[in-house]
């Protein structure tokens, strides 16, 4: 029989949330159990705990962070408490390992969740201050599949350079352009949002850890406080600190809604992005058809042959999720009361979710879709000599009433722009081609 390490207040919780939902991330778990590590080390500074104490603590809160004991931790990431189960679950396993640890050695103390494992903490500072340490974690992640995006588009765009295309503004004919250039385009939007991303992350390094309650640091000396932060960049290789205002940290919850958000508008392009994909794919005979995308599965159950752009609709999913995701941050944000924001644990799981899910879709996508995208020039070159685009290039040349009434000719007799101007001897075949060089 396995054994149990999680104590009366996780069985408590399991039965009063016996919802059929997402369970805590793991990685909200880990960056708790990190806090708890160096917590441990704080307090021992401190004077609270024994040196054996902070040893059994530190041994199993390594074997957590090494992958141990996963089984224990079962909670529903909807709980009430402000994600109290969830402190008191991590501190009940801690505790009783450490007090396994410590038996082992033939010693008798008992290590308790409450006077030894959150000595010094409160769930107020402990979970915001575990989401952010989760989140820099997960957004490292992130930032590696764009970095990922942004190489494979620049890729593309330089394959692209020489393909004149159609642009389009409210899909009707534009100007002319050529494919490297709108790959390009994409390539500096993403690069963009991972400077934006950036930026807001720097909040995250600020904690309330050493608040306590209410930020108020009761039960927190300086002591304590100071250590805790220099063994917990130990252990994740960060740099935080604490906040100049601690209950400011405690009370709001804003920082976390600041990340949804920026991620939110990253996956806003991401898709936008994608849905331009889908349609210069569109065909094979009836769309655009300027690019093809790789064939990865049959698209359709009664229609053979029928190839569907599944990755790019994956993405404009992902939007739809991480924008419902960030409503409800929003929302949980604003249910925040004076001292406290007590709807913390659907912040967690919505923004943990958020992060790691755009991780996973955007990778896919660039490895499976963009990575693998061709370029179609004849069909391109096709579209663009069909269409009204060079009449902007023309009209220094020839004027706007001369090119608006060449559109309509155009347009009315199946004609090409250069078909019309050409037979009406406005330009030469030759003039045409040196007017209308396209990224020259």
């Amino acid at each position: 029989m396995q054994k149990i390490y999680y104590g009366e207040q996780t069985k408590k919780a399991l039965k009063n949330f016996p919802f059929d939902v997402y369970k805590v991330h793991r990685e909200f778990i880990i960056a708790l159990v990190q806090i708890k590590k160096a917590a441990a080390a704080g307090n021992f500074l401190a004077g609270n705990i024994s040196r054996d104490v902070k040893a059994a603590i530190t041994k199993a809160c390594d074997e957590i962070l090494a992958g141990k004991h996963k089984e224990q931790f079962l909670l529903p990431a909807l709980q009430g408490g402000a994600g109290t189960s969830t402190n008191m679950n991590v501190n009940e396993v801690v505790a009783a390992r450490a007090t396994e640890i410590l038996q082992s050695q033939g010693k008798k103390t008992v290590v308790h969740p409450n006077d030894h494992v959150n000595r010094s903490m409160s769930t107020n500072d402990a979970n915001p201050s575990a989401i952010k340490i989760a989140s820099i974690a997960l957004t490292q992640n992130l930032q590696k599949t764009l970095q990922f995006l942004v190489v494979v588009l620049e890729q593309k765009a330089k394959s692209f350079k020489g393909v004149p295309k159609l642009a389009r503004t409210h899909l009707q004919d534009a100007i002319p352009t050529t494919l490297g250039a709108e790959f390009q385009s994409y390539a500096d939007i993403i690069r963009w949002h991972q400077e934006k991303i950036n930026r807001v992350v720097v909040y995250c390094q600020e904690l309330n850890l050493g608040g306590s309650a209410i930020g108020n640091s009761l039960n927190a000396s300086p002591k304590y406080i100071a250590g805790t932060y220099k063994e917990l960049n130990r252990i994740t290789g960060q740099k935080f600190h604490p906040a100049k205002n601690l209950m400011s940290q405690t009370s709001s919850q804003t920082d976390f809604l600041a990340i949804s958000q920026a991620v939110t508008a990253l996956c806003l392009d991401c898709s936008k992005i994608a849905s331009d994909l889908r349609l210069m794919a569109s065909g094979p005979r009836g769309g655009l058809g300027e690019i093809q995308l790789q064939e990865l599965q049959n698209g359709s159950s009664i229609m053979p042959g029928k190839v569907n752009p599944i990755l790019p609709e994956a993405v404009n999913q992902l939007y739809y999720m991480v924008s419902g995701n960030n409503l409800t941050i929003e929302h949980s944000a604003h249910g925040a009361q004076l001292e406290l924001g007590v709807m913390f644990p659907i912040i967690a799981d919505r923004l943990l979710q958020t992060l790691k899910i755009s991780s996973q879709v955007l990778a896919k996508f660039t490895k499976d879709a963009v990575a693998r995208i061709k370029a179609n020039k004849a069909r391109c070159r096709e579209l663009l000599e069909r269409s009204t685009a060079y009449a902007t290039i023309l009209t220094p040349k020839l004027g706007y009433d001369v090119m608006a009434q060449t559109v309509k000719e155009s347009v009315s007799s199946g004609k090409t722009f250069r078909e019309v101007l050409v037979g009406k001897k406005l330009l030469t075949n030759k003039e045409f081609d040196a007017l209308t060089k396209i990224g020259k």
